[in-house]
């Protein structure tokens, strides 16, 4: 029998599961909690439990919130004729976060990924294209990852909405706000470089 009790090996595997925590991590994590036991460890055990009673998938859009349609479905005063697609919700959280986009959002639940066995019947496409053949939807923005498994899912979604009267765009690529040339690296570089505009 080792060090550690059961108990605790079972939350140091459970956090070392979560993204971006190895089992070094974990442990750290896992014994930060115990210490501060009746500060930190309740209070994050009753709000996991509490989330995990109301949090709710929104049908319309994917996002999560306690209420279905989410918040963001039912603001009225957001621009319904534009629907964002995203990979997943943490992506929307980051548009939220930068707050310039007031449209509606799609969340596709990753992107296509031969490696990983994700094929189109994995993904929220069918709903994004009866959402995007709507009369009230006139753009739709693919707002997903610039890398190939992205760029492969932009392709198959433009495939998809081929018979919808809707303009498709997605994000610039290239150089950052910022950013020094000499630190990019030449993906970035060649994107900026055929994306560039007149000034």
């Amino acid at each position: 029998m080792g060090p550690i009790s059961s108990e605790l090996q079972r939350v140091i595997d459970l956090l070392a599961k979560l993204p971006g925590l190895g089992p070094r991590s974990a442990r750290r994590v896992a014994l930060h909690l115990i210490k501060r036991k009746d500060t930190a460890l309740t209070s994050l055990a009753a709000a996991l439990e509490d989330a995990a009673a109301a949090i709710v998938t929104c049908e319309t859009c994917g996002n999560l919130d306690t209420q279905d349609p989410c918040r963001i479905c039912t603001d009225t005063r957001r621009d319904a004729s534009t629907l964002c697609v995203v990979e997943e919700v943490g992506d929307l959280w980051a548009l939220e976060r930068a707050a310039v986009f007031k449209g509606s959002y799609h969340i596709l639940g990753g992107t296509l990924s031969a490696l990983e066995g994700v094929g189109p019947q994995n993904l929220n496409i069918g709903p994004l294209v009866a959402r995007a053949s709507a009369p009230v939807v006139t753009e739709v923005i693919l707002a997903l990852d610039a890398t190939v498994d992205g760029q492969a899912t932009a392709h198959l979604i433009m495939d998809r909405l081929d018979g919808a009267d809707v303009k498709i765009t997605h994000l610039a690529h290239g150089v950052p706000v910022g950013g020094e040339l000499d630190y990019l690296d030449e993906g970035t570089l060649a994107a900026a470089l055929n994306a560039r505009h007149t000034y």
